[in-house]
């Protein structure tokens, strides 16, 4: 008996260009073709397109490119507008907050006003686009889920870059705009409020992090292990249980003592991935606005020893066993 083969793995279905359901009165019309590409069906779907911006998407790309060239030129600005050196340095350039001594006023261009104008436009770019995928989610028929999921990393982007700093008084306490400063002031922050490794809340979104991997991974592997007694039509599975997902929850349960169903596997990875930047958001809120050092409340709370309270440090000279 030959292996079975599904549209996911071996065999690409090739039909006349499908441009999707009939859009609601009053919806701009999609942009382009459907077009086939061989290597994309490796992955997925070989149609590509068209693509639906509607209003919402068109204004979202507007104000976010408003946002990138603010960054750009500032950033080819600070190499003498070099382009050379713009490339060579890419990594390493950055717009940069306002310093603390300006708080929450709107400072000089020069000196944080450019951060300020561009975070409004890429916010401004990032809302917009979260309508989108709200608007095309309800015009479809779907549920919000991904809209809501969305909605979770947009917390934390708007606590790195907008609540904390209005809580602590100052735009200054905002990421940069780049991508070595942006990682610098992961640091920065980190080795300032007392080494983030004793915040709990930066301890369970690792925890969601890796555990939405694992989650993914098992999940993936197990679809495709069982993609052969037709797996991959999960949601089938789900209303009328096959041979596939009869051997898919005997194989979790005989590996993790407990079964996870096609229906429920998908809220546990759905959960975890939500779960990751919400607690990753409520660790940085609470940096500095009530927690001024991680080390010494993991310390206060019996989480981490403490240091000695006086070190006895002996001459060398006077141990016996060393040469005189």
């Amino acid at each position: 008996m030959p292996e079975y083969q599904n549209i996911f793995t071996r065999v690409q279905v090739r039909e006349p260009g499908y441009p999707g359901v009939e859009l609601p009165r009053g919806s701009l019309p999609r942009l382009g073709k459907p077009i086939f590409n061989y290597w994309i069906g490796k992955i997925g779907d070989a149609q590509i397109g068209p693509l639906y911006l509607g209003g919402w998407g068109i204004a979202s790309l507007i104000a976010g490119f408003i946002a990138i060239e603010i960054m750009g030129l500032n950033m080819l600005a600070s190499v003498d507008w070099n382009p050379i050196l713009f490339v060579k340095n890419f990594f390493w350039l950055a717009l940069e907050p306002p310093p603390p001594a300006y708080g929450l006023s709107f400072p000089p261009l020069a000196e944080g006003g450019w951060w300020l104008i561009a975070g409004f436009f890429l916010t401004l770019s990032i809302l917009l686009w979260w309508v989108r995928v709200y608007k095309r989610a309800v015009d479809l028929g779907m549920s919000t889920h991904l809209a809501w999921a969305f909605a979770a990393a947009i917390f934390f982007y708007l606590t790195l870059g907008f609540i904390r700093p209005i809580l602590m008084g100052s735009w200054g306490e905002a990421p940069p705009f780049g991508i070595f400063p942006h990682l610098d002031w992961t640091a920065a922050i980190s080795i300032r409020y007392g080494n983030f490794y004793y915040n709990p809340f930066h301890a369970l979104s690792i925890a969601f992090l890796y555990g939405s991997a694992v989650l993914f991974a098992m999940h993936g592997g197990t679809i495709l292990a069982v993609s052969r007694y037709g797996g991959d039509r999960e949601i089938d599975q789900i209303t009328d249980r096959g041979t596939a997902a009869e051997r898919a929850m005997l194989f979790w349960r005989w590996c993790m003592g407990f079964n996870a169903s096609m229906e429920s596997i998908h809220r546990w990875a759905w959960w975890f991935a939500v779960f990751t930047v919400i607690t990753a958001g409520l660790g940085i809120l609470l940096t500095g606005t009530v927690v001024e050092n991680w080390y010494l409340w993991a310390v206060k709370h019996g989480v981490a020893p403490g240091y000695p309270s006086e070190l006895t440090i002996e001459n060398p000279y006077l141990t016996q066993g060393v040469a005189q």
